[in-house]
């Protein structure tokens, strides 16, 4: 058995976490893996993870030795780049995740151009609003929208995101305007409900002693989803006050279909994000999609793009 394919096995597994997510990752059958593994462990006499039916451990022996492996195959990555066409070529299979509504308006149209410029990449977009568990279901990076949870993970902050609250003309000019956060009690708001994000409330920044300070009202209302585009879709027909993000109303703000409310309470922006099981020793094509994302998502032409546009 190969050598190199051994310990490129064993990284890949202890890793992700499981023996099913690094045999999916590769193509290959969980009991594929297990075999390397088995020969590893045997060919070097000494036990580097403990098997059960639920998870896997790294022994002690395991954890001095994944640093090595990691080290190891980075040599080997970064030799074989520098001596390939353009210096850095990027190859192999990227698996991406992004939250459904923000990765069907900005994410998915920037993959066919990604692989036009790199053409050995072969590219599988997973859109879905739950938190994918990166490294148990063997995912190179995901996009995340708003404050990240302290993680294992590592992120890259791509752009500035803002919530802010918009209504269309005709609406305002049917029932007026709000002055202050308190005064949505007394407007239609369009509320996302089954929304881990928003369980506080919308967010404001209001006046407190010399400074500011954040609060979160939680507005009522005679509307409510689960799909923020339908949340957007309502807002612009007139249905009542939203509070979405920039990346999702900006052309409409640009066009004068929706306009912002509540300016002067905005909340400080949060971020957009990569982020990725580990910073050591990225496949080339991983860093590749990163730096990608930063060059698109730090212009700002490019949230005044319709989705149609890309």
């Amino acid at each position: 058995m190969d050598k190199l394919k051994q310990l490129e096995s064993f990284v890949s597994v202890a890793t992700r976490g499981s023996l099913t997510a690094a045999a999916k990752a590769e193509g290959v059958a969980p009991a594929i893996m297990g075999r390397r593994l088995d020969a590893l462990e045997e060919r070097l006499g000494v036990k580097l993870l403990v098997r059960t039916t639920r998870r896997l451990t790294l022994t002690h022996e395991g954890s001095a030795f994944l640093e090595d492996c990691q080290r190891l195959l980075a040599d080997i990555s970064n030799a074989e780049a520098s001596v390939m066409a353009g210096g850095v070529k990027a190859s192999g299979h990227l698996r991406l995740t992004a939250p459904a509504g923000f990765g069907r308006r900005h994410v998915a149209p920037l993959v066919p151009r990604f692989r036009e410029l790199h053409q050995d990449v072969t590219v599988s977009l997973n859109l879905s609003d739950r938190v994918v568990d990166l490294a148990a279901e063997g995912y190179d990076c995901a996009v995340r929208v708003g404050d990240l949870p302290d993680s294992s993970l590592v992120s890259v902050r791509l752009a500035d995101n803002r919530r802010l609250c918009v209504a269309t003309p005709a609406y305002l000019e049917r029932h007026g305007t709000p002055e202050h956060p308190n005064d949505l009690s007394r407007f239609d708001c369009l509320i996302l409900s089954s929304d881990a994000s928003q369980v506080r409330g919308w967010a404001f920044s209001v006046p407190k002693g010399e400074g500011r300070d954040v609060f979160h009202f939680r507005p009522g209302g005679p509307l409510d989803c689960s799909d923020g585009q339908v949340l957007h879709d309502w807002c612009l027909r007139g249905w009542g006050i939203a509070w979405r993000s920039t990346w999702e109303v900006e052309t409409d703000l640009q066009a004068g279909r929706l306009v912002e409310v509540l300016a002067d309470f905005a909340a400080p922006p949060n971020g957009i994000y990569a982020v990725f099981p580990q910073r050591k020793h990225l496949p080339v094509r991983v860093r590749l999609w990163i730096e990608f994302l930063k060059e698109h998502f730090g212009q700002p032409e490019f949230w005044r793009r319709t989705p149609a546009t890309g």
